[in-house]
């Protein structure tokens, strides 16, 4: 589980591209395997990310700023509100509790943005799995009671018992996506929140493309866009899809994104 996790990039840095508009901007290719999409990616510096996330989210934890996002700071909070209905929903079947693990959660940016809302439940437990450096960062900077940093599943599971799996702008980044579910899903998890995941118009078809875009330190990166058919089979043999929202980002004729809410059966 451990060397999956080193293969984790930090969704901030995938959420920081898809807010990139420029006319280099955007999904290219259909490679044959993820080495291929490697070969025509750049990468990205992940350290200067880390740094830039750091600082954003410090002043939010601070009272300094409203509400971060891909490390830029905004004077007002940008809700979620389908995901945000997705907790609240969580919520009140665990009775007014919520036990989260979010996976590669970066320092925390989606409990940070739904904290109002969350400082309202009776009982709240969100921790995060990341990258080694994003954890050691969290853990100094950023841990509470409420809010945790481990560097794998296996551990939070053990220490947290969570029973909310949330993947937000996550799995799609991953070389072998559905080995590392099967991983994390041996953990006993009531409900899946799926939330800005990327699709193939191709609904059949899987694609490895690779996401392109125009920063100094680092411009692109191997992403699936997946078939939606196939990925919602994958959940459906133990989990009931209780609702899926569009996401109205920027739409193409190759992909889109959209989110789900899964129940245990």
């Amino acid at each position: 589980m451990k060397k999956k996790l080193k293969s984790l990039i930090p969704p901030v840095v995938l959420n920081i591209l898809i807010n990139i508009k420029n006319q280099k901007y955007g999904w290219k290719g259909d490679y044959p395997t993820w080495q291929e999409a490697q070969k025509h990616a750049v990468g990205y510096n992940a350290g200067e990310i880390l740094k830039a996330v750091r600082s954003s989210l410090l002043k939010v934890k601070n009272g300094k700023a409203i509400y971060e996002r891909d490390s830029v700071v905004f004077d007002k909070i940008q809700y979620s509100w389908k995901l945000l209905a997705g907790l609240m929903f969580c919520s009140s079947k665990m009775g007014g509790a919520l036990s989260v693990l979010d996976f590669g959660g970066s320092l925390g940016s989606t409990y940070y943005q739904n904290k109002k809302f969350l400082d309202r439940l009776k009982n709240v437990s969100w921790s995060i799995v990341e990258q080694k450096h994003f954890v050691d960062t969290g853990k100094e900077d950023f841990e509470d009671e409420r809010l945790k940093f481990f560097y794998d599943v296996e551990s939070c599971v053990a220490e947290e018992r969570p029973n909310i799996l949330l993947l937000s702008s996550v799995i799609q980044y991953i070389e072998k996506p559905f080995e590392l579910l099967d991983t994390i899903l041996e953990g006993s998890f009531d409900f899946i929140l799926i939330d800005r995941t990327t699709f193939s118009t191709k609904n059949e078809k899987d694609i490895i493309s690779v996401q392109k875009i125009r920063l100094k330190s680092y411009t692109s990166i191997p992403c699936w866009l997946f078939s939606e058919r196939k990925f919602k089979s994958y959940f459906e043999c133990k989990y009931f899809l209780l609702e899926e929202f569009d996401l109205f980002n920027e739409k193409t004729n190759e992909k889109y994104e959209k989110g789900m809410i899964w129940m245990r059966k």
